[in-house]
């Protein structure tokens, strides 16, 4: 099951930077939303392997289930997949029930 996050500002991302001439990903590297562009969309701040904060604009926010870019990126953790997607089941439970109660 596929869940969509929606972002906001403060909240904790996982970022990759892409090296084009190797072809490889340093990441995953520790990251905070910045601000929101749009649900696909934000702008980081984040520590770089030593440790020193960086920051990156307009930088793609791939959901659960969907393919990584050639470039840039950023991600939920999965750890916070795993408690959406519990939320999602949850409230999904909570509606049929809602739902056979008041037939």
């Amino acid at each position: 099951m596929s869940v969509k996050i929606p972002p906001t500002v403060g909240r904790v991302v996982h970022y990759y930077i892409y090296d084009a001439v190797s072809g490889t990903y340093t990441g995953p590297l520790s990251a905070q939303i910045a601000f929101v562009w749009s649900a696909t969309l934000v702008n980081l701040g984040y520590l770089d392997p030593n440790g020193k904060p960086c920051s990156a604009t307009s930088v793609p926010l791939i959901q659960d289930g969907e393919e990584r870019p050639k470039g840039h990126y950023c991600c939920w953790m999965p750890y916070q997949v795993g408690q959406a997607q519990k939320t999602e089941q949850a409230e999904a439970v909570a509606a049929a029930a809602k739902k056979g109660f008041h037939s």
